[in-house]
């Protein structure tokens, strides 16, 4: 497992190419720079003096067993690559090659049957029922990023369920429309199912680079309104709560919040997304470190201090 390798280890094993990027030295010599992958982590990787069965070989989202050795690079592990090996991807298995996240799918899947049935309003829950009968594995199974955030098998239900359970606690605190807000968080990211090319190293596709997730979800949300004939406020409500959950129009929201639950909504995920990029940042240091900067966290270093008892 990469987790397991350490600077100066053998480095032999099956793993999937995360990605992959052609460069030349100095000396005009061709090489690879690489992200391997397995279910426990990533690690870079560099094949150097290449050439073309190395360049199919090692291409983005490519299963291969590789020799080679773990060498200290700036301080930090990186693999050098000595050998690579053409590995049958129908045969291999995707668990042990994808990254996971931290709860496992029985529990997710639990609550997120638990917050879906939670749900009264008749129009919310046609909506979110008919959504799930036509996309429920893409759902189930998606990242909810390519990097960043949630970026793992079962990301997107991950994500989705956790803001469920935010939501679920302020229920209790401020006057808002339950229903809309779960509802909101089932279904803000759905549109990433046609913006990631898949689950095995995904990439954008062509929709997703020229629409977008915000703008894919809600015209998916709008079809299907218009399917099952709903006249009501409720399609409109959370198609807007989709277009707007970015929180500013920089930020790549076509609106911005102007309802309550949309505004909600906004921060939830915001908030969401930021704590796991956090959380994986602190699992590469110890307490008593810092991080290193954090692009997403406005390129700041965290500091990791001891639990207080």
């Amino acid at each position: 497992m990469i987790k397991d390798l350490v600077i100066n280890s053998n480095a032999s094993g099956v793993y999937l190419v995360k990605d992959s990027t052609k460069g030349i030295t100095i000396s005009g010599m061709n090489y690879l720079s690489i992200t391997l992958q397995d279910k426990s982590g990533v690690m870079p990787a560099k094949k150097w003096d290449i050439d073309e069965e190395d360049i199919k070989l090692l291409q983005k989202g490519n299963i291969v067993r590789i020799d080679g050795e773990v060498l200290s690079y700036k301080d930090k592990p990186q693999i050098k690559i000595t050998g690579v090996y053409k590995v049958n991807n129908e045969n291999e298995d995707l668990s042990n090659l994808l990254l996971l996240g931290s709860i496992s799918l029985d529990d997710l899947l639990k609550d997120f049957n638990y917050y879906k049935d939670s749900i009264k309003n008749e129009d919310c829950k046609k909506i979110v029922n008919r959504v799930f009968e036509k996309y429920y594995d893409k759902y189930i199974d998606y990242p909810a990023a390519v990097r960043n955030h949630h970026e793992f098998y079962h990301g997107l239900l991950h994500h989705s369920v956790t803001m469920c359970k935010v939501a679920d606690k302020l229920k209790n605190i401020y006057d808002f429309d339950y229903d809309l807000l779960i509802s909101g968080c089932l279904l803000h990211d759905l549109g990433k199912i046609y913006e990631f090319s898949g689950v095995v190293a995904p990439s954008y596709t062509n929709e997703g680079n020229l629409l977008g997730h915000l703008t894919i979800g809600e015209s998916l949300i709008k079809e299907i309104s218009d399917e099952l004939h709903i006249t009501s406020e409720v399609p409109l409500l959370l198609e807007h709560m989709i277009l707007s959950h970015h929180g500013k129009l920089e930020y790549g929201s076509p609106v911005v919040p102007k309802t309550r639950e949309a505004l909600l909504l906004s921060m939830i995920d915001d908030m969401d997304a930021k704590m796991m990029v956090l959380d994986k940042a602190f699992n590469e240091v110890k307490e008593g470190e810092y991080t290193e900067r954090i692009f997403a966290l406005d390129n700041e270093m965290f500091y990791k201090h001891k639990k207080i008892k």
